[in-house]
């Protein structure tokens, strides 16, 4: 097994709770690890014996970018979803943090993270 990670990827996006955060919009990021079997890419440097990079890339940005949640776990879980529906054929476990910098909230901190873990197969 082995992992394929992504991380500190930015999308924009209107999710939240908030009227003015779906109107104005904000960015969020993510964190995305993919574990699945690597051996035969290994050996074969075969794209196909993989997961690209940047399909996963891709799809998650053009799903975020069109789809609206007021929760970032929901984000989180659609996101695991997709990927499931998406890779499912060689994904085994993936991991999805999703980071919001701009929240409602009176106090002093950096972001709000949710982070959720599937079993796929």
């Amino acid at each position: 097994m082995g992992k394929v990670r992504i991380n500190n990827m930015l999308v924009y996006t209107y999710n939240g709770v908030m009227g003015e955060e779906k109107v104005l919009g904000q960015k969020l990021e993510l964190d995305i690890e993919l574990t699945l079997p690597m051996t035969e890419a290994g050996k074969t440097d075969d794209l196909h014996q993989t997961i690209s990079y940047a399909d996963v890339y891709t799809d998650v940005k053009e799903y975020l970018e069109t789809h609206s949640f007021d929760l970032i776990e929901a984000v989180t879980y659609h996101v695991l979803d997709l990927l499931g529906e998406k890779y499912g054929d060689l994904l085994t476990h993936a991991i999805v943090r999703v980071r919001k910098y701009h929240v409602p909230i009176a106090g002093f901190f950096d972001n709000v993270e949710v982070e959720m873990e599937r079993e796929y197969q």
